[in-house]
């Protein structure tokens, strides 16, 4: 008697990305950081699930130039997605985070880069992000893309309250030459919704927070950590 092995169940994950390209305050380029993507995207791909990109505004997303300097392209893979047409093709065309519904997905999976900072407390975003937990679904995020949580809400109060979550430090912002950049620190911006903030010892350790479905990450190290407690709690 042959016994077939089990095929797995391949899920559908939402990416989202920022549509931010600058710094409102001092004028600079930023937008995705690139590797908080591919990172994701290939822990999740290679175990045979499908990920979707969305943005928040929708059509082209922009590129936070320093994330494709030689040095960082060369880690995790970065590289060889940046180099893939057809994967950075699909860049040029996402979906708007207003024409996607929870309904569709099983994750939602917040990237991170600076240009979150500036456009991930749209409200759009706060519904579908909300709208995701209600559900019952599987909630993640890394680096800045924790500012995509902040306005959103789970039993009339807000989602991270009482939850453990990461997000990028504000020592990282200093070490990054950034704290004069970016609007608001936002590890204080998650204590003041009450989440139970934690950090690495050391700027951009890596560190992953899992909280029952919501899972975190810290910094672009830590991206590769959250596809994997994703896909954990996906099965």
């Amino acid at each position: 008697m042959v016994v077939m092995a089990k095929k797995k169940s391949s899920k559908r994950i939402l990416a989202v990305t920022t549509s931010a390209g600058e710094y409102r305050s001092v004028g600079y380029r930023t937008g995705l950081w690139l590797g908080e993507l591919t990172h994701f995207y290939d822990v999740a791909t290679e175990a045979g699930h499908e990920v979707v990109i969305a943005s928040v505004d929708g059509g082209v997303v922009p590129l936070d130039p320093e994330s494709l300097t030689s040095i960082v392209l060369a880690m995790g893979g970065t590289k060889k997605r940046y180099a893939d047409r057809a994967f950075m093709d699909l860049l040029d065309a996402t979906l708007s985070v207003s024409d996607v519904s929870a309904d569709d997905f099983d994750a939602i999976y917040l990237t991170g880069g600076h240009g979150t900072m500036f456009d991930f407390q749209r409200p759009e975003l706060a519904r579908l992000v909300s709208e995701f937990w209600r559900q019952d679904k599987v909630v993640s995020a890394v680096c800045h893309g924790p500012v995509g949580l902040l306005e959103a809400t789970a039993d009339g109060r807000a989602l991270v309250k009482g939850r453990k979550v990461t997000g990028f430090s504000w020592p990282e912002e200093k070490l990054a030459g950034r704290a004069d950049g970016v609007p608001f620190d936002l590890g204080r911006a998650l204590k003041n919704k009450g989440a139970k903030y934690s950090k690495a010892l050391r700027p951009m350790g890596k560190h992953v927070v899992v909280d029952g479905r919501l899972i975190t990450g810290q910094n672009p190290t830590s991206a590769k950590g959250v596809a994997k407690a994703v896909l954990k709690a996906l099965r």
